[in-house]
C-alpha cells in the first residue's frame, strides 16, 4: 500500500518495484542518489540556458550571407536546435522522474531530491551565464 502522507523511515519504493530499501545503507544509498541526479538536472538546465545563450539570433541581412555559407549555417543551426530539443527532453524526463521520486512520499527522499537541487544550483547555475539572460528559475524540477 503506497502511503499518501509524508512518513519518515527507511523502508521505502523508488520509482519502481525493484528499488526497494530495507536497511539503512540501501536507504542512505538511493538517497545520495536521488541528490546526485537532481543536481544533475540542475547541470543540464545551466546547459540548456548556455545553448540558448550561444544560439541567439544575430543574424545578418541577406545581402551580406553567401549563398553556400548560408547553407551551411542553415544546417548548424537545424543541429544546435535539435540538439537543443533533445537535452530538453532528457531534462524534462529527469524532472517528471524526480517529481514521482518526491512522491513516494517518504521525507528523506523528498529533503534529498531539494538538497540536491540546491547544490545543484549553487555548483552548475553560473553567474556570468544568468547575468546576459532572462531566465525564470521554478521550483518545480519538472518545469
Amino acid at each position: 500500500m503506497m502511503n499518501m502522507t509524508f512518513y519518515w523511515g527507511k523502508k521505502v519504493t523508488i520509482l519502481i518495484d525493484s528499488w526497494k530499501t530495507n536497511s539503512w545503507m540501501c536507504y542512505l544509498l538511493s538517497l545520495f542518489a536521488c541528490l546526485v541526479v537532481a543536481a544533475f538536472y540542475q547541470y543540464l538546465e545551466n546547459w540548456l540556458i548556455h545553448l540558448k545563450l550561444v544560439t541567439r539570433d544575430r543574424r545578418p541581412t541577406e545581402i551580406q550571407v553567401p549563398f553556400l555559407w548560408g547553407i551551411a549555417r542553415d544546417r548548424r543551426r537545424l543541429e544546435v536546435k535539435l540538439a537543443k530539443a533533445i537535452l530538453f527532453g532528457v531534462k524534462s524526463g529527469i524532472g517528471f522522474l524526480l517529481m514521482l521520486t518526491i512522491m513516494s512520499f517518504n521525507g528523506g527522499v523528498f529533503v534529498a531530491v531539494v538538497v540536491g537541487l540546491t547544490i545543484g544550483y549553487l555548483l552548475f547555475r553560473s553567474e556570468e551565464v544568468l547575468d546576459d539572460a532572462i531566465v525564470v528559475d521554478s521550483s518545480c524540477a519538472c518545469a
